[in-house]
């Protein structure tokens, strides 16, 4: 298949890549973890990622509304039954994957129909875990999506893609091309979204990751990211699956270990006298992933370790003599 080799440009992401290692290996290093806390972590994050996935698709319950609908089975009034349907629906879902995560797991068609179903139930029955036999065209999109006769056979050989052997990429490269190639096939008349941000997030979780839970505040630069790639680009959308998955370790670890509290909003760190950079500055480091910081809404925050980190790092690049 032509996209096997592309030349894909990740924007020089790998010190991003090692630093979310390095974070993982800290996690690790706790095994094993406490089974109530990480339980009680796991389903906070799973009503994090059932909302913000549904509201990158339109649903309008707020996350205390998604959290009323799967826990307590409320009504939330002036909400549609589609709204409340799809909080289920996801919520479901996300056992589903929970279920099948395993070291020595291998992604199977079945599985993707089985997860889209359940994404799909009670709302469109007749599409629910079937490819789509006919066109689509997506809003906003650059691309069209192929000849529905060609789905079964891309997504066979992407299948095959994810399950080869001597693939080599990093797990999260891994799961960020997969999760833009599944959206260019566009397997599904509906759900493509919800279902595929549920299958690459168990690519990563088989590898021992947490989810990565792109938030709805960045729905924009999703959808921008995700065009980016179709051109070969992979940057954009490899750094805010990072951010996401950083994210999401950076909350296990400071519950294991009540360190919550070192990351503050960025205007904090600033009033330090011995950091020597504004507020827009240390924003934009944040948001380029080039220093640990963790998203929280639409604010940033870090700490001044981790901008200290990064001032020493740049005084040693600039004063290393060249042999």
């Amino acid at each position: 298949m032509e996209w096997k080799n592309y030349t894909y440009h990740f924007d020089g992401r790998e010190k991003h890549l090692v630093r979310i290692e390095e974070k993982k290996a800290k996690l690790d290093a706790l095994r094993p973890l406490p089974g109530y806390a990480v339980q009680r972590i796991r389903e906070s994050l799973a009503i994090e990622w059932t909302y913000h996935s549904n509201s990158i698709e339109g649903n309008t319950l707020t996350l205390q509304e998604t959290k009323m609908v799967i826990e307590e089975g409320l009504t939330i009034h002036g909400k549609s039954l589609r709204e409340h349907f799809e909080a289920v629906n996801h919520q479901e879902s996300i056992e589903l994957v929970e279920s099948l995560v395993s070291d020595h797991y291998r992604l199977k068609a079945e599985d993707i129909l089985a997860v889209h179903a359940l994404v799909l139930q009670k709302i469109e029955k007749e599409f629910a875990g079937r490819y789509r036999t006919s066109g689509v065209r997506i809003s906003g999109a650059n691309f069209v999506p192929p000849n529905a006769l060609k789905v079964d056979t891309l997504m066979e050989d992407l299948i095959g893609w994810v399950n080869e052997e001597e693939n080599t990429l990093h797990p999260v490269v891994k799961a960020a091309i997969f999760h833009h190639r599944f959206v260019w096939i566009h397997p599904f008349f509906d759900g493509n979204g919800r279902t595929v941000r549920l299958l690459s997030n168990l690519l990563l979780m088989k590898e021992g990751f947490p989810p990565a839970i792109i938030l709805t505040n960045d729905r924009k630069k999703y959808y921008d990211a995700l065009n980016k790639a179709n051109k070969g680009h992979y940057g954009k959308l490899l750094l805010l699956t990072m951010q996401a998955l950083e994210r999401s370790l950076d909350i296990y670890w400071s519950n294991l270990n009540n360190t919550y509290e070192d990351y503050q909003p960025i205007s904090n760190i600033v009033e330090d006298p011995d950091i020597p950079y504004g507020q827009e500055y240390i924003s934009l480091l944040a948001r380029q992933g080039k220093i640990d910081a963790l998203k929280e809404g639409r604010d940033w925050l870090t700490t001044p370790e981790a901008v200290r980190d990064y001032m020493e790092k740049r005084e040693r690049k600039r004063t290393k003599k060249p042999e």
